[in-house]
């Protein structure tokens, strides 16, 4: 009988004991309580990373729930992450989900950052994306690819430096430089000695280029005046020098039908200049010219008119007026 209540007492601690580890366990399990109301939500990601079931949920750095399942999706693109959360922890519409991790080597959880918290709140069963976690070796490879790229551009611009130094800084290239340089320094200090000489005389000469400006604007102020003048003739005489060129265009048209006349004989002019005869007469009214000229400086005008020589030696004289008509 002893026996038996021995056996009771102590399977009844074994029981007792079982119970508190059990309770134990839950409590400071990472799952969700069993006397805590919670709503699920379901995460869409493209890769979850090494996140575990029952890892954490946490709203601003507090735990808020817990990863019940992780699924992979029928089309094997996407991934469900479960999540269960404490119904006394609201999660608006707009909050950005991501998968983080505890340290450079810590386990990964879920990471509810809220933005504006503006309504609706999210519903039990509700399907939200997630952003997913960092992965260090797809960095690293990038990382890796952007120093074969860093260490190519190295190799090039030290080739480039090779180049530059053999084809531009040479001793030649160098001295050409060193010689511009100076003949630059010669031809800045004589810009500044001219600059300099310039000032000196400006200087100097103020009052008579004072003068000469003086001078500059009473003859622009003549030139304006005689302008105003001219002008005022022009308007002023207007019609009569519009006759005047009218009369002179009319001279001009008279002249060159006086000249058409005489080219074509029309007229006494041009007949005059047209006739054969009255050429043949002024040829020999020319010669009896130069014959009584000849004598006139010859014997004079009183041997002319008192010479007792036959009348035969003055023929072309006397023979003049027979070609007139």
């Amino acid at each position: 009988m002893e026996k038996k209540r021995l056996e009771i007492k102590v399977g009844l601690f074994v029981f007792l004991g079982l119970a508190l580890l059990g309770v134990l366990l839950l409590q400071f399990s990472k799952s969700a309580s069993l006397w805590r109301g919670t709503y699920e939500l379901h995460l869409h990601a493209v890769n979850v990373g090494g996140i575990k079931p029952r890892a954490g949920v946490l709203l601003a750095g507090v735990q808020v729930g817990s990863v019940s399942d992780i699924r992979l999706a029928e089309d094997g693109k996407s991934v469900t992450i479960d999540l269960k959360i404490y119904k006394e922890f609201p999660i608006y519409h707009d909050a950005r989900f991501v998968i983080e991790q505890a340290g450079f080597l810590g386990d990964q959880f879920v990471s509810i950052n809220p933005t504006t918290n503006s309504p609706p709140l999210l519903a039990d069963g509700a399907d939200v994306p997630c952003q997913e976690p960092f992965n260090l070796q797809e960095v690293a490879r990038s990382t890796a690819g952007f120093i074969q790229r860093l260490d190519e551009t190295a190799k090039k611009l030290d080739a480039s430096v090779t180049d530059l130094r053999v084809k531009v800084l040479n001793a030649d290239t160098l001295a050409n430089f060193t010689t511009s340089i100076t003949n630059l320094k010669v031809f800045t200090e004589q810009a500044l000695d001219a600059v300099h000489g310039v000032s000196t005389m400006v200087n100097t000469n103020g009052a008579q280029v004072a003068v000469a400006v003086s001078n500059a604007v009473f003859f622009s102020s003549q030139l304006i005046q005689l302008a105003d003048s001219a002008q005022g003739v022009l308007a002023t005489n207007s019609v009569n020098i519009n006759q005047a060129t009218k009369d002179i265009a009319d001279t001009t048209a008279t002249f060159k039908q006086l000249a058409a006349d005489l080219q074509t004989g029309r007229g006494l002019a041009g007949a005059f200049l047209q006739s054969p005869e009255l050429a043949t007469n002024m040829q020999a009214i020319a010669a009896n010219l130069a014959v009584t000229s000849s004598n006139l400086n010859r014997r004079g005008l009183w041997g002319i008119l008192w010479s007792h020589k036959p009348a035969s030696t003055n023929t072309p004289a006397t023979s003049a007026p027979t070609t007139r008509r």
